[in-house]
């Protein structure tokens, strides 16, 4: 009667053992360490660098647990504790230089023969780090794609041959110019046919010929915002990976928010300067038929032209047509040029390097800008309590060269400063330009001290209600509770082996929902146990009391834990971030109890009550 067959107990082992070797890898807490990258890839890191480093830390009365090279550019230094690790960097960083990046962060402890299983990622909360809250400015992000349609309108005009005198911005529309009327119905049948459910276009007033309003539909405005939203993350993604830090978090906040949260970097600087600015170039002709001096001076710029600055001051006249834009580039490598100058190495798209073959082709011997842009957005705060955003356009020339022959797929940007600011552009050019500025309202740090007392006190909670609860059932079910003790323990041992299986990320609400799912876990062997006495009252022999409890209790507990597994999926559905945490670790917590207050407990008795067929008395 109560007997499981061979394959129950098998796969309840290798339940258990797996269990074991998955949850193993979060015995050993992560190290303060230190990441050292060359700043470009023709740099070597070396042994030269390698010694200097150690030189360095030695003259600082500084020890590394260990230091180990990572492929053919990075070195990872450990230390025993933060205090050391930023000392570290300091001394570190003066002697490198520039040609080489540091980055603090936590490495993982596991022994060599476990590194091929990952330990659970910490949050935060637990692990210090720093905490960002960005928005993204959909203001800027409609009127780059008003731009970006005007001049669309220019091409298919131009394309389709009918004249037209101009198109302006205004405000929250376009505004097309034309000499008469039966120019502008031409263009208006042209232009709806091709921007059917994306612009609303009409006869707008005008002093003198006639004009065409085209204004972007509700849909295409939602759609543009909602484009920019996923670009902007998929963006400060690409350069979150290019910091080195583990188990990054990106994700969208709201319908214009997205919050980035850097476990293990101390350091925000360098993170704030990689994602809060919104670098590209676009490339032009120079308008080399007429005096940029003379237009500086007198303020008059000439029509079709463009007044932007050198890096040395000098101003120079470019064309006001762009040739290319940074949005066509697929990857950017910093180098040097053949006089070993800083360089950025470009490769363009397939339709990118098809464009600028054909501009590039048709006006060879002529003289090309390359204007670097930079969006940088400050917050201030007024005395009101009102947010103040400033977004500042920095413009310049960073090279100015002649067209040799025609340009393609692969070229080569000269003119920039240092290794730094080549190695910083490449980064910027190869994650992608953001498709709308962001901008930081909110900025945590979080030491990693206060990181470690949130781990303490966590665990002191889980071990705490896990003791008083093994008590209890021991003390209350004798045996038996020493069986559901037993079922408890690997209930958290499995709880730990699927969030580190899953690469989940631990917060304090994940431990609260692993504490809560300790006092359930032992609700279904309650009532199984209460449920087995009140069968013994009715006079049942042990045996059929023990089976009857487990039968006739499965129902009750599978109704109630299907119900809080439900409100758990809700809850991370609907809910964000702490709430994601929470309700994950209550899911698996539930599941897991389940298999484990069930089956595991069933198995356990089984084999302590099975083989007796005189058995008497229960010991619960």
């Amino acid at each position: 009667m109560n007997r499981y067959s061979l394959w129950k107990y098998l796969l309840i082992i290798a339940v258990t053992v797996l269990a074991i070797i998955f949850a193993l890898p979060n015995l050993y807490p992560a190290q303060p360490a230190i990441q050292i990258s060359a700043a470009s890839p023709i740099v070597p890191l070396d042994n030269k660098v390698l010694e200097n480093i150690k030189t360095t830390l030695t003259s600082k009365g500084l020890s590394t647990e260990s230091i180990e090279t990572i492929g053919e550019n990075k070195v990872l230094l450990r230390f025993d504790t933060p205090d050391n690790q930023l000392a570290a960097q300091e001394a570190i960083n003066k002697a490198l230089g520039k040609d080489f990046n540091t980055a603090l962060n936590l490495a993982p402890a596991t022994p060599t023969w476990l590194r091929a299983l990952n330990p659970m990622n910490l949050g935060l909360d637990l692990r210090g780090g720093v905490h960002f809250l960005m928005e993204v400015d959909m203001k800027s992000a409609i009127e780059k794609s008003l731009s970006r349609n005007g001049e669309e309108f220019r091409t298919l005009l131009r394309e389709k041959k009918i004249n037209y005198l101009g198109v302006k911005r205004v405000a929250d529309h376009l505004i097309i110019k034309f000499k008469s009327e039966e120019l502008r119905d031409k263009a208006k049948a042209e232009l709806k046919n091709q921007y059917r459910n994306e612009i609303d276009f009409s006869d707008s007033a005008t002093t003198k010929g006639a004009a065409l309003k085209a204004v972007l539909t509700q849909t295409n405005i939602n759609n543009t915002k909602r484009f920019a939203l996923q670009q902007n993350i998929t963006t400060l993604r690409k350069r979150v990976d290019s910091l080195g830090v583990a188990e990054p978090v990106v994700q969208q906040q709201g319908l214009d928010r997205i919050v980035v949260q850097l476990p293990g970097m101390q350091d925000p600087t360098i993170a704030k300067k990689i994602l809060g600015t919104t670098a590209t170039l676009e490339f032009r002709l120079v308008d080399e038929g007429r005096d940029a001096y003379a237009a500086q001076s007198s303020g008059r710029i000439p029509s079709g032209d463009i007044l932007l600055k050198e890096r040395n001051g000098n101003p120079v006249l470019l064309k006001r047509r762009v040739m290319l834009t940074g949005e066509y580039i697929t990857n950017a490598s910093a180098g040097f040029d053949q006089n070993q100058q800083p360089s950025v190495n470009i490769v363009l798209d397939s339709k990118g390097s098809k464009l600028f073959a054909k501009a590039t082709g048709a006006n060879v011997q002529k003289l090309m800008g390359v204007v670097f842009i930079e969006h940088k957005t400050d917050i201030t705060k007024q005395d009101d309590g009102t947010i103040k955003k400033v977004t500042k356009v920095t413009k310049e020339v960073i090279n100015v060269a002649r067209i040799q022959d025609q340009l393609s797929k692969r070229f080569q940007i000269t003119g920039l400063d240092s290794p730094q600011e080549s190695h910083t552009l490449a980064l910027l050019l190869r994650a992608g330009a953001l498709a709308a500025p962001v901008y930081i309202v909110e900025e945590r740090t979080v030491g990693p001290s206060l990181g470690a007392d949130n781990i303490s006190a966590g665990f002191k909670s889980v071990i705490i209600g896990f003791v008083l609860v093994l008590i209890f059932m021991a003390f209350y079910y004798r045996v038996f509770g020493l069986v559901a003790n037993l079922a408890l323990t690997l209930n958290l041992v499995l709880i730990i082996a699927i969030l580190s299986m899953l690469q989940a990320t631990l917060t304090l609400p994940g431990i609260a929902g692993i504490v809560l799912t300790v006092g359930m876990a032992v609700d279904a062997n309650v009532l199984i146990y209460e449920r087995i006495k009140e069968e013994l009252r009715n006079g049942l022999t042990p045996q059929a009391a023990i089976h009857s409890g487990y039968e006739k209790a499965f129902s009750t507990i599978a109704d109630a834990n299907i119900t809080t597994l439900i409100a758990a999926i809700v809850l991370y559905g609907m809910g964000t971030g702490p709430i994601k945490g929470f309700a994950i670790t209550l899911a698996i917590g539930i599941i897991s109890s389940m298999f484990t207050a069930i089956m595991g407990t069933r198995a356990v008795i089984n084999l302590i009550y099975g083989g007796k067929k005189d058995l008497k008395k229960l010991a619960i």
